[in-house]
């Protein structure tokens, strides 16, 4: 379900800064690129998040 979260998320998220930056640069709104854009911010969302270790570190005294 995270994963399904993450692509929705970033799918909205992307693609409404894609309208207000092409607006604002008053040009032509791409869909596409904002898909686009959004499917490789999930990976590396994906990515990123296997990196990061689960396990918390031990206290040093």
């Amino acid at each position: 379900m995270q994963y399904i979260g993450t692509i929705i998320w970033s799918f909205i998220l992307i693609t409404m800064v894609n309208y207000v930056v092409s607006a604002v640069q008053n040009v032509d709104f791409d869909f596409m690129l904002g898909v686009y854009i959004s499917l490789a911010v999930s990976v590396m969302i994906f990515i990123i998040a296997a990196l990061i270790p689960d396990a918390p570190t031990a206290e040093k005294h």
